[in-house]
């Protein structure tokens, strides 16, 4: 899991939604620089924002476009009169969000990092490589329909509920204390993986009988459809079993066994990581 791509750029490379048309007459060449842009409030309200992402584009291109110059040029101002000396360095790459963290030709998984408390599910997708997700979500590369359907379970939403920080009494997801920390289930064979994915894929299929609602909508607590329901409490049963959980298994319990895992784990590696201090003590 990794943040998203940070701008720092004064808002010089990101295009609203209704300045999108007019940009595009002005300037139509460049459309092939502009990219859907996505923060937690794009993602899970279904807004339209996009950015330039002018990786690898050639300095005579540029300057054909005034449009896009201008806004580079206002980048590069704004970052050198930032008054964090971290910021103003990224003014000599004034093209180029400050910390460019995507994965080229990949999609990945999108995790919004501020959700409502009032959702029994973190709303989790795939997006496409082609579009560029803010600092506002993480995202995780390099994923399957098995990844993802442990994560959209009810399993690790019991851990994120427990481990993530607060935004008033909204969930605030943490890299480090959730995600990271997340014991995994054990010795998952290959026909067990084939069956989460397949359960994961119903999820995504009954989201798409709803195409006019958002995430936020499909996962409000009052008002998510059966069918998107039925999907998850069916990906729900089969996550479980891999833990050895039962369908009577409270969260409370859920949560007091991870936090063993956890334990376990940490203990683990303390030993492997004194086993390696002593062998290379041993080699000098």
């Amino acid at each position: 899991m990794i943040y998203g791509n940070k701008p720092a750029d004064g808002g010089n490379l990101i295009i609203e939604a209704e300045d999108y048309d007019n940009f595009i007459t002005k300037e139509p060449a460049f459309v092939k620089w502009i990219h859907r842009y996505v923060g937690a409030s794009e993602f899970l309200h279904n807004k339209k924002r996009y950015c330039l992402w002018l990786k690898n584009i050639s300095p005579s291109e540029l300057k054909t476009m005034p449009l896009v110059l201008a806004r580079v040029k206002a980048c590069k101002e704004t970052r050198l009169q930032s008054i964090a000396a971290g910021i103003r360095k990224f003014a000599q790459t004034p093209t180029l969000f400050a910390q460019c963290t995507q994965v080229e030709g990949e999609p990945y998984i999108i995790v919004p990092r501020c959700s409502s408390e009032n959702r029994k599910y973190i709303p989790i997708d795939f997006v496409e490589s082609d579009v560029i997700a803010s600092d506002a979500v993480f995202t995780i590369p390099n994923v399957s329909l098995y990844h993802f359907g442990i994560l959209t379970s009810c399993v690790h939403n019991a851990w994120m509920r427990i481990t993530c920080g607060r935004i008033k009494s909204d969930y605030r997801y943490s890299k480090e204390m959730v995600y990271n920390a997340f014991p995994w289930p054990d010795d998952v064979s290959e026909s067990q993986k084939t069956k989460i994915e397949s359960l994961a894929q119903t999820v995504l299929d009954a989201r798409k009988l709803y195409p006019d609602s958002s995430l936020a909508d499909l996962y409000d607590l009052h008002g998510m459809p059966p069918e998107l329901m039925k999907a998850h409490n069916n990906l729900d049963k089969e996550v479980r079993k891999l833990y050895g959980y039962t369908k009577d298994t409270t969260e409370d319990e859920i949560v007091v066994d991870l936090l063993n895992r956890y334990e376990k784990l940490i203990e683990k590696e303390k030993k492997e990581q004194a086993l390696q201090k002593k062998t290379r003590k041993k080699k000098n």
